[in-house]
């Protein structure tokens, strides 16, 4: 089994207690206070897509989608499973991540009305690059008959991108999440100090110390590089020893 450093071990933990907590709010506010969800229309169908929206987006592609940024750094085993493993579940992120947006297209207020505001823009664009990419990463999984130096060159790009679009998911979420809670205390349905509106801030502050810790985990060295970097200082200074 790979060996993880105490100070990268912790950020793992602290990762994963967020991701927990988010889930969890996320959970609450969607199913405890489904009348913030509540359409025009009295559609019990309406209101399942509203609901499943938040999760679908929050849970489904956010959360995962920063597990599989994470994979290459804690998985043991070789470098195609640990591949094999991240494609996996930024395919399921996308699946979420899509399925997510389409259900706010099957609004009965159309597509116009349901895609106005920022939001709604950049999680469209956050969601097309997330996919460009994955297909990159899928194409490149399977043609093994690329040359290594193109790949080499291409991997730190494809590391920016998908941490870019991670950011902009969070961003795009914190906006959403504002912009729910906004209208709702505009229309008196939610109290600026009510148990909802502490939820939803919550949810907000969570995924932005989620998204720290993830970036940060994903752009740390690993424990191998500082062992290296250690045992070759360790070598140095023998040299100087008298």
């Amino acid at each position: 089994m790979a060996e993880i450093s105490l100070p990268f071990f912790s950020l793992l933990l602290f990762a994963r207690f967020s991701g927990l907590v988010v889930a969890s709010l996320v959970l609450i506010w969607a199913l405890g206070f489904r009348s913030s969800f509540l359409p025009r229309s009295p559609s019990q169908e309406d209101l399942i897509y509203a609901v499943l929206h938040p999760i679908l987006m929050v849970i489904g592609f956010i959360l995962i989608s920063g597990e599989a940024i994470l994979v290459h750094r804690w998985l043991p085993g070789s470098t195609n499973l640990k591949k094999s493993v991240h494609l996996s579940l930024q395919g399921l992120a996308l699946a979420c991540g899509v399925f997510g947006i389409w259900t706010k297209f099957h609004g009965q207020d159309g597509v116009v009305a349901n895609f106005y505001s920022l939001h709604s823009w950049m999680g469209l664009i956050c969601v097309s690059l997330f996919g460009a990419q994955w297909l990159m990463g899928f194409l490149s999984f399977w043609h093994k008959g690329e040359v290594r130096m193109v790949r080499l060159r291409v991997l730190p790009w494809h590391i920016f991108l998908g941490l870019y679009t991670y950011g902009m998911a969070v961003v795009t979420a914190e906006m959403g999440l504002l912009e729910k809670l906004t209208l709702l205390q505009m229309k008196d349905n939610v109290a600026k100090r009510s148990t909802e509106s502490m939820i939803v801030n919550g949810m907000g502050l969570g995924l932005a110390l989620l998204s720290g810790f993830v970036i940060l985990a994903a752009a740390s060295p690993k424990h191998q590089h500082s062992k290296i970097i250690m045992s070759s200082n360790q070598k140095s200074l023998s040299k100087f020893s008298f």
